[in-house]
């Protein structure tokens, strides 16, 4: 029997790209503030644990995208959102029996070391002052989280750890590079927007490869309990390791933001 797959947050861009990477190969269904046409939806905020909790009966993987999503989001806005609602969403899975969650971590986690060298110069286009070889930033480098959002996602990676030892739930972390609707790194004409633009040909993430991400996590061995993996295109000027999840799931990313340079 296929797997019943409930997705958080499914009318988002990423919720929207895992529904159409997932649709025909297993029985989805969907927690969303808004309504969804041609699925199974359950309308509730994330916020509130009670009126998620039915949402979750029955579910083999729960992937877990509902969040508020900008870097500059109030305290206001990422309470409720991502660290009570990352919560509920963890406490109605493991109450209803659920096996796996996939959660929508960020680079935001990490991107605090872009203020140190070599990623400072990586993300600004010095790439000059690199080098042909520098040294990654794996699961395993300690988090330097970028805004309340950032750190809104490091406390969603700790909670997933407490989640997985303490009640044997298993919880796979990504670490969502930039994603843009029109599948290309975000390269506007602006020159006052030049270093964000530069910093995309580090951080930008296909399409292609979240959805395939998401889907190689749903169908990950059970045994896996825990773990945590970047997700970004396969890029030049990359400073996030994509080793750990080529040797753990056996994944390739697709796609280079040189492509559009």
């Amino acid at each position: 029997m296929a797997k019943k797959v409930l997705i958080t947050g499914m009318s988002g861009l990423i919720g929207g790209l895992v529904r159409n990477r997932l649709e025909g190969k297993y029985e989805l269904s969907a927690l969303n503030r808004s309504n969804l046409s041609g699925i199974t939806c359950h309308r509730a905020d994330i916020s509130d644990l009670e009126m998620i909790r039915p949402a979750f009966d029955g579910i083999d993987v729960v992937v877990h995208m509902a969040a508020v999503v900008r870097g500059n989001a109030s305290w206001e806005e990422i309470l409720p959102n991502n660290v009570v609602g990352t919560y509920n969403v963890f406490e109605a899975a493991r109450s209803a029996g659920v096996k796996r969650v996939v959660f929508a971590s960020s680079g935001a986690a990490v991107s605090g070391w872009e203020h140190e060298m070599p990623y400072q110069a990586l993300v600004e286009g010095r790439y000059e002052e690199v080098g042909e070889k520098w040294e990654k930033l794996t699961h395993e480098t300690p988090c330097r989280p970028s805004g309340l959002y950032g750190c809104s996602k490091v406390w969603g990676e700790a909670l997933a750890r407490h989640f997985s030892d303490t009640f044997g739930l298993s919880v796979l972390c990504l670490r969502i590079g930039s994603v843009s609707t029109e599948d290309r790194p975000k390269l506007g004409s602006s020159s006052s927007n030049q270093p964000q633009q530069m910093r995309q040909f580090s951080v930008w993430c296909s399409q292609n490869t979240i959805g395939r991400m998401v889907e190689a996590c749903v169908e990950a061995p059970e045994a896996l309990k825990f773990d945590v993996f970047f997700v970004v295109s396969n890029n030049k000027w990359s400073y996030r390791d994509m080793d750990h999840a080529r040797d753990v799931l056996g994944f390739e990313p697709d796609g280079s933001a040189e492509d559009w340079r």
